[in-house]
């Protein structure tokens, strides 16, 4: 964390540069405002402490150079007793806070640290909006945490490399998220090809996997391909593999051994290459052990293992992943994106999140939608008395928060969410798609 302070008074620059590097801080202290203009970059990831009242050029002046260099670079005023209207100016001019002498170690900190929250969201979104851009379809790790960023340098290493990955973490950590980041990376052109294994019934999983030929079983009238084959030249992604049924896990590892596939009710062979990405929120050794998981299909698909942090154990990440969030929210509802303080996000720092960064997301919605007190993350939410909604908004909004929440409880499940919500599964999938919820997407 960097600061740049410029105060003309060598005791209180001294004084004040302590206590931000004590705070944590790297500052760059200067005399004057000529003396700082040339340390301005619109790169410049840090917090902009300045005096109102300098030499020659005053901190005003700064603050239009700085406004014209980046608005949302943050620049805290200091201003004397007396000078409160002076410093509503610099507000309406682009300041971020003000702060009147003399002012406390704990009123500086407070007003930097803030402002070091807000740029560094800023300028992880438009990294964010920069990678999207000029790669829509790839899904973005947001964070900074040491974590992740052990994660974003596991992945480059590891996705050219061609070999078959299991990635192992708790529902809603993003498992989904990597193996697509990984298959964007490597040399693959072929499909990306998800099957989430719980969620498909044991009686079709066979023809899913497989494909048949015409007449292979009753209702077979033309032949189909299956997602083995759709996946071949690709990355094939078996989530939730764990739920594979034993005698599919016998056919798969002979595929993955032999590198070809038969149809049912077909006799000929067909070659096929793709890269199996496999992910699980079980321990399977532990399940092949008890017998209930294959270990040699257990050691051919765990070539390479990715192990993905829980979201209490990146807690840094929570601010940016909100303000990411909230945008995107906003942006596909329609909405403004929420502001919130910095006491709410210690608040969220703290709370637990058992639904891990897809709990987050669903949380962040909510904020956007109206539906949730911004201070009770873990709690089911009516709709807000006031919100701006109208009445068949707001029973739509609580609607999709109880199918949201269902989904989390039973990891993305359609078919037990639809038994336990008593709908027909038909009409939970229409509402999916209503209300823009993908159970098989994994954050």
């Amino acid at each position: 964390m960097q600061a740049i302070l410029v105060e003309d008074e060598a005791p209180l620059r001294l004084a004040t540069t302590q206590t931000l590097e004590l705070g944590g801080f790297t500052v760059h202290a200067y005399a004057s405002a000529e003396q700082a203009q040339g340390a301005l970059d619109a790169a410049f990831d840090g917090v902009i402490v300045s005096d109102v009242r300098l030499p020659g050029r005053s901190g005003l002046d700064l603050l239009a150079q700085v406004v014209a260099l980046d608005a949302e670079l943050p620049m805290i005023m200091v201003t004397g007793h007396g000078d409160v209207a002076m410093a509503v100016g610099a507000m309406r001019a682009g300041a971020y806070d003000f702060i009147e002498k003399p002012f406390g170690a704990e009123r500086l900190m407070d007003a930097v640290r803030r402002a070091q929250e807000r740029r560094t969201l800023v300028l992880e979104n438009r990294r964010l909006k920069t990678a999207w851009a000029l790669h829509p379809d790839t899904p973005q790790l947001v964070g900074r945490s040491d974590a992740i960023e052990r994660l974003k340098v596991l992945v480059r290493n590891i996705a050219p490399a061609g070999v078959d990955i299991l990635i192992h973490g708790q529902t809603g950590t993003g498992k989904e998220v990597v193996a697509r980041l990984i298959h964007a990376a490597s040399a693959r052109k072929g499909n990306f090809v998800a099957i989430n294994c719980g969620a498909l019934p044991e009686s079709v999983f066979e023809s899913e996997m497989f494909g048949h030929e015409a007449g292979a079983f009753t209702g077979a009238h033309k032949r189909r391909i299956g997602k083995l084959e759709y996946a071949n030249g690709g990355t094939l992604f078996l989530d939730e593999i764990e739920s594979m049924p034993m005698a599919l896990q016998v056919k798969l590892l002979r595929v993955l051994q032999e590198r070809q596939l038969e149809r049912l009710g077909g006799n000929e062979a067909i070659a096929v290459n793709f890269r199996i990405i496999a992910a699980s929120k079980a321990d399977l050794l532990e399940l092949s052990k008890e017998g209930r998981f294959r270990e040699d299909l257990y050691y051919r698909i765990g070539v390479a293992t990715i192990d993905l942090p829980r979201l209490n154990e990146r807690r840094d990440d929570i601010a940016l992943l909100m303000a990411h969030f909230t945008q995107d929210a906003a942006q596909r509802y329609g909405r403004a994106a929420p502001q919130w303080s910095s006491e709410q996000m210690r608040q969220w720092q703290a709370a637990e999140w058992p639904g891990n960064v897809r709990e987050l997301r669903n949380f962040a919605e909510r904020l956007v939608l109206g539906i949730v007190a911004t201070a009770a993350p873990a709690s089911v939410a009516a709709p807000l008395a006031g919100a701006a909604l109208s009445l068949p908004q707001q029973l739509d909004a609580y609607e999709r928060e109880l199918i949201s929440r269902k989904l989390d409880a039973v990891d993305g499940n359609v078919a037990t969410a639809a038994d336990q919500l008593g709908v027909p599964r038909k009409t939970l999938y229409d509402k999916l798609k209503k209300y823009q919820l993908a159970p098989g997407r994994k954050m």
